[in-house]
């Protein structure tokens, strides 16, 4: 989700509430594109992050501090000298603009009473903080941008400071209708597209959420848009722009099984309510995000390695298996060969010298067929060429028989352990998949080799049905089987995808009461989402009393058999069910 200019919007409206006229107490630079105000205000300190990082840029307010340099910065040390204890006088934001004004009033070094601006501009790439006088001409920035690297604007001490209309978008606030169809007329795009690349502050999801709150498809080109959907259309600007210019915000985020994927500002209705969190704060908003989003980054990143090497094995085995299924199907001719040695057995005798074929009775199918002979051989000795074929072709099916039920097995348990790698939240369960990789030779162990066996430390997905029953998700292998034969108890049921890698998903009862089918229908949706098939819109599920389910011995983690089972049918829609942890 792009830091758009409603979040800005509601930035600002929370900073203006919890800032204005507050003193600025300390000023503290943590990182080279980082500050963190702190401000004396009437409910006490409040602390204002502020970073302009290239990848990740953010401003909201925070009781989390961070530890400084000893030695402060050149740009800290400026903002100290001019604005320490100076006064919060207005905090704006110019239109939709991703930027946040701050005016600010101290007194200089003869006692005058001064104003200075502090700007920080949210754009991605181009995010700086820009420290100004109050004519407008920049004092200093956490980045200097020059004509070298910029040609639209220098952001350099002694040059003035405007705003950059690169883009040259409209300004959604103050737009009649005529204008507004007129522009998105204009472009050639899906009406979602014309949307934000036609107004400033706008991003995709939230043009996605105007033309759903309009009933308007959002992919339709603009020039087939009808004028009954741009009327509906612009009263869904309006009032988003009533929400922004009254402070109405309703700061939410959209979660897709327990992780989040977007937020905004604005209630997301093109998302289920349930699959909605409410923010009072898009300060809260914007830290809690961030922090998530953050740490499944950082799985990602530390799973790197794990994923690589199940990858590359899985690839491996991958062609090994289809290879050794091509050459079994060319050892399907044995009983062909064998019977052609047979039959060349009984009725050699009628082949002539020199032959190249011999017409005999097959008495396996009362058929006659034709067997091929070499000519320079005897019947005796074509027979025996047929039966060396059988012996072969018999000793490599044999073998291949074996070897393909191994190599089938293990692509089955790698693809097992790339779905716990997928649905990995915590380093705790990543410990517990290089584990079993190691423990299946996958990994090399460093150091001394240990025979104590695995502990389980993280714990499964906890949800809780709408009927109030317990249900419990496994993360990985280890805690599939902790999970089923440890936990569980005979008359609780277990639920799994049928036929691909999946999490083992169990159902506690409560003593004889029978299990709702709502419980049922959940817990098969949370079987199919944490499995292969979680991008299908329907995937077969397998559930079964835990008591039917067996673990054969040396069975690899994770691996179960059962013999009887009941189906269903389900989407992996897991909005609606309660997660605890």
């Amino acid at each position: 989700m792009a830091f758009d200019g409603v979040t800005i919007a509601n930035i600002v409206y929370e900073l203006n509430q919890e800032l204005a006229g507050s003193r600025l107490y300390k000023i503290a630079q943590p990182e080279e594109d980082e500050l963190l105000l702190t401000f004396k205000t009437k409910d006490g300190q409040k602390k204002l992050f502020l970073s302009a990082d290239a990848s990740l840029p953010l401003i909201y307010l925070t009781a989390e501090s961070k530890p400084s340099p000893m030695t402060a910065p050149n740009f800290c040390m400026l903002l100290r000298k001019h604005l320490q204890n100076a006064r919060v006088i207005a905090i704006r934001q110019p239109g939709l603009e991703r930027i946040v004004q701050m005016e600010l009033e101290h007194l200089d070094e003869m006692g005058d009473l001064c104003r200075k601006e502090l700007i920080i501009e949210i754009m991605g790439k181009h995010s700086n903080i820009i420290f100004c006088n109050s004519d407008h001409m920049i004092i200093d920035s956490i980045k200097h941008i020059s004509a070298a690297v910029s040609s639209v604007r220098e952001v350099l001490p002694g040059r003035p400071y405007f705003v950059a209309n690169t883009q040259e978008k409209a300004e959604i606030l103050c737009c009649d209708y005529d204008s507004f169809v007129q522009i998105l007329t204009g472009k050639a795009q899906s009406l979602y597209k014309a949307i934000y690349n036609s107004f400033t502050g706008i991003s995709p999801v939230l043009a996605q959420e105007l033309c759903f709150e309009a009933g308007v498809d959002s992919d339709l080109p603009t020039t087939v848009i009808e004028q009954t959907d741009f009327r509906s259309l612009y009263r869904a600007v309006n009032t988003l722009t009533d929400r922004i210019t009254q402070g109405n915000f309703t700061p939410c985020i959209a979660y897709e099984g327990g992780r989040p994927i977007e937020f905004a500002a604005v209630p997301l209705t093109i998302y289920p309510e349930a699959a909605l969190t409410p923010y009072e704060s898009m300060s809260v908003l914007l830290e809690t995000y961030y922090a998530q989003k953050n740490a499944v980054s950082r799985i990602r990143q530390k799973s790197a390695d794990l994923r690589r090497i199940a990858q590359m094995l899985l690839e491996r085995d991958v062609k090994k298996y289809d290879l050794q299924m091509k050459q079994m199907e060319d050892t399907a001719k044995r009983d062909t060969y064998r019977i052609y040695g047979e039959l060349l057995n009984t009725y050699g005798y009628d082949a002539k010298p020199g032959a190249r074929a011999l017409e005999a009775l097959n008495y396996y199918t009362n058929e006659m067929i034709t067997i091929p002979l070499d000519p320079t051989l005897s019947a005796t000795e074509n027979a025996k060429r047929y039966f060396d074929k059988y012996g072969k072709l018999k000793r490599t099916f044999e073998a291949l028989e074996e070897l393909t039920v191994q190599v089938k097995a293990e692509i089955d348990h790698l693809e097992t352990i790339l779905s716990a790698l997928d649905i990995a939240i915590r380093e705790e369960d990543l410990v517990e998949i290089k584990e079993e990789m190691t423990q299946c030779g996958y990994i090399r162990r460093k150091g001394p080799v240990s025979a104590k066996k695995v502990k389980v430390t993280s714990r499964p997905f906890h949800y809780v049905s709408s009927d109030g029953y317990d249900i419990y998700v496994g993360k990985n292998n280890f805690q599939n089987d902790e999970l089923t034969f440890r936990f569980a108890t005979g008359n609780d049921w277990w639920f799994h995808a049928k036929g691909m890698p999946g999490s083992h998903v169990v159902v506690k009862s409560k003593g004889p009461e029978e299990l709702p089918d709502s419980t049922f229908e959940e817990a098969g949706r949370l079987a199919a989402y944490y499995s292969k098939g979680r991008e299908q819109e329907k995937v077969e599920i397998d559930y079964i009393q835990k008591k039917h389910v067996k673990k054969p011995n040396g069975a690899k983690p994770g691996f179960v058999v059962y013999y009887t089972n009941y189906s269903l049918m389900i989407s992996p829609d897991i909005s609606g069910i309660t997660q605890l942890d």
